[in-house]
């Protein structure tokens, strides 16, 4: 996973997983990484294979950590079985996600 800034913008890029092995540790690693002037952050899944509920769950802290800030958590590029997933938990309605 890597993690860059743009101003006021975070970008997360590299995910392969986001399962209950790695999703508390990948939660910290962007939260360690979002220092307060940082408001949006931006998730790149085009490399994302699999989420599952630990994941989800990631996901939504990372949407209130931002909100409590006035800023906004975008899915970039998610797969199809990714946007399934966000679909169905109806989560597609809570983040801003781009093609």
């Amino acid at each position: 996973m890597n993690i860059q800034h743009q101003g006021s913008t975070a970008i997360v890029t590299g995910l392969q997983e986001l399962v209950a092995a790695n999703a508390a540790q990948v939660r910290d690693e962007i939260h360690a990484a979002l220092p307060p002037p940082c408001v949006n952050l931006d998730l790149d899944l085009s490399t994302l294979s699999f989420l599952d509920s630990s994941g989800l769950g990631t996901l939504v802290s990372l949407h209130k950590t931002l909100r409590s800030r006035n800023g906004t958590v975008r899915l970039i590029r998610p797969a199809a079985n990714i946007r399934q997933v966000l679909e169905l938990t109806r989560l597609h309605h809570v983040f801003e996600i781009t093609p």
